[in-house]
């Protein structure tokens, strides 16, 4: 008799696992008979389970006292089926319960990347969502469940239309046209089961299998999501829920490799088609990082209810309460590590939650407690760079102030549109906080319904990635070693090297209009400064003897040199000139006594710097002040 064989979504369905772990079983030589048969795997239909596999999956972790089975943790895993029953699972269940509650017709969800958006809308989808299996094993032992009847009744009701653009980093256009359908083909397959439905017209089945066969027109994908959705609840008598994860992931994109418009209008179709006036959606979710309200996106669209970092609704359920974190810690036996994990990874405000980033907790715990910027590594952060590049001097200014762990004040506005980041400070610093580069330390006052806050890097990893990307920028504008011989001549008192430095960056990469004033002169040294950030603290325009001076470098260990730079600008100036400047920029430092401070808390040898500019010439004097 010939042996069957079935596929590993089949056989998972059976075991009650996921397909992805069906398939490391097979790469693992663990079901034997197992065969690939292209990209599939062919396995034996009368396979037994494995031993391991009978109970719930773990891990052997070796103690100095005892030998103790673990869960892993679920390091890049966003399928809430394996997750929930294969791993170490944080509850987030009641999110559920809040969304049956709110009665709301779309929600969004904005929040950073990598704070737990995809596994919580695939944990809505598991608990909504028609099967032919019985997933409500995947919540009975979960919080959720012990809600009462009223909600049990919601489980396993509704067809769901799930997309995730979290993968569409495409840089071109038609690449990211062409992985756009491919998304909405792959949701289409997923309810094959429409084209043998008797519900279904025959009109509507054509559309199906052009959508299957690339034969669909860019009209037939924009409005796919709506058609998808009428046939679905015709086959099940039932309004559908739909849920878009990262919805804007496409539009960054298009910001920033110039197709833009055309992304814009693509989602715009496809969202309004799905959302807007749909008699067969019972509810929507979306989440994103972006609100991109103004572009008309959502236009018409008055039944959706945003909720992003700044609101108290919804603040638990994204990223890992400090609750969330000492439960996990005390599982895994490092309750000890709680300092360093607060200290690296603690710090978000989401409404008046404290929140850790869950992605580096895992990670963290994952690489046994070894501590490093692992949200570096995630997708979304390359827009920093750009934000960095074209950013002014005021607002390099600020970010070297960020770095020294100082707050600054903004208005923000959550319901900023990509073209907008670079327009100004107060976009550019929005974008930080919603991004998950900023956090809000009190909120001000408001202007226009947009608060007026203060924020603040919210942990030594950010604190990191802002150092690693800030140089990385000032590398890629500063030729060869530029960097490190500012450095060297600064520490070294080299006014030779200091003006040789600076003049080589403004004759390579400043404009001539950029130079026209002083605080261009003093943003640029401000910013090259950051390199020395992890030795300095290092403050601007501050009041100091008898007047404000222009930068300060105090160090943290009192028994190196400060440093006090004071900058003059002068038009078409002679050489000679250029130095009697920066002659009257040492004295202004004497008669005001800038280095009252740095003298009072215990620094005795100050470094004073005098620099003068004319256009893109320099000159440069230091003296050295003992006590």
């Amino acid at each position: 008799m010939e042996e069957k064989y079935i596929k590993a979504r089949e056989l998972a369905n059976l075991w009650d696992i996921t397909p992805r772990r069906i398939n490391q079983l097979c790469a693992d030589n663990l079901l034997p008979g197992a065969y690939k048969d292209g990209k599939f795997w062919m396995i034996p239909s009368n396979i037994e389970k494995p031993a391991s596999l009978r109970g719930k999956q773990v891990k052997t972790v070796k103690t100095r006292a005892k030998t103790t089975h673990l869960l892993p943790c679920p390091v890049g895993i966003t399928s809430y089926k394996e997750v929930s029953k294969e791993c170490y699972y944080v509850d987030k269940t009641l999110l559920i319960k809040d969304i049956i509650d709110d009665h709301s017709k779309v929600f969004l969800f904005t929040r950073p990347r990598r704070f737990g958006k995809t596994l919580a809308m695939d944990m809505v989808r598991t608990y909504f969502e028609i099967s032919d299996m019985d997933t409500s094993v995947y919540f009975s032992d979960k919080n959720i469940w012990s809600e009462g009847e009223v909600y049990k009744d919601y489980q396993g009701k509704y067809p769901v239309i799930f997309l995730s653009f979290k993968d569409a980093h495409q840089s071109d256009w038609e690449d990211m046209y062409n992985s756009l359908c491919f998304t909405v083909k792959e949701e289409f397959l997923r309810h094959i089961e429409l084209l043998s439905s008797n519900a279904i017209t025959e009109y509507d089945k054509r559309y199906f299998k052009n959508i299957m066969d690339d034969n669909a027109t860019t009209t037939d994908y924009q409005f796919a999501l709506g058609k998808l959705s009428s046939m679905l609840a015709a086959h099940y008598s039932s309004k559908v829920i739909i849920i878009i994860d990262e919805y804007d992931t496409p539009i960054q994109q298009g910001h920033l490799n110039g197709y833009y418009d055309k992304v814009i209008g693509f989602m715009r179709n496809l969202l309004s088609a799905a959302l807007k006036d749909n008699d067969n959606l019972e509810f929507g979710i979306l989440t994103g990082i972006l609100r991109i309200a103004k572009e008309s996106l959502f236009s018409g669209l008055n039944n959706l209810v945003v909720n992003t970092i700044l609101d108290e609704k919804y603040s638990s359920y994204f990223g890992f309460t400090s609750d969330d974190v000492s439960e996990m810690a005390a599982y895994y036996g490092m309750k000890e590590k709680m300092t360093e994990i607060k200290e690296w990874y603690d710090g978000y405000l989401f409404g008046n939650n404290e929140i850790y980033n869950p992605w580096s907790v895992i990670s963290y715990i994952n690489n046994n407690c070894k501590p490093k910027a692992f949200w570096s590594r995630t997708s979304g952060n390359e827009i920093i760079g750009q934000l960095i590049q074209n950013a002014d001097s005021e607002i390099y200014k600020n970010l070297t102030l960020l770095l020294q762990g100082k707050e600054i004040q903004s208005i923000i506005d959550t319901d900023i549109i990509y073209p907008e980041i670079n327009g100004n400070s107060d976009t550019i610093y929005s974008f930080l906080l919603v991004s998950g580069y900023l956090r809000v330390t009190r909120i001000i006052s408001e202007l226009n319904d947009n608060p007026i806050c203060s924020v603040t890097i919210p942990n030594r990893e950010i604190r990191s990635i802002f150092q690693k990307e800030i140089l990385d920028q000032y590398t890629s504008l500063f030729t060869g070693s530029i960097l490190r011989d500012f450095e060297s001549a600064l520490r070294t008192g080299n006014t030779k090297n200091f003006t040789d430095t600076l003049q080589k960056y403004l004759l390579q990469s400043a404009s001539s209009f950029d130079t026209a004033q002083e605080n261009f002169y003093h943003g640029t040294v401000f910013g090259m400064l950051a390199i020395m950030s992890d030795s300095y603290y290092i403050s601007s325009n501050i009041e100091s003897g008898d007047g404000r001076l222009d930068v300060q470098l105090e160090p943290k260990d009192k028994t190196q040199t400060g440093y006090i730079i004071e900058f003059k600008a002068g038009k078409n100036l002679s050489e000679k000139q250029l130095d009697s400047l920066a002659d009257d920029a040492i004295a202004q430092i004497h008669n005001n006594k800038y280095f009252t401070n740095m003298t009072y808390h215990g620094i005795k040898k100050i470094g004073l710097f005098g620099i003068a500019f004319s256009g893109k010439h320099v000159a440069s004097k230091y003296e050295t002040l003992e006590s």
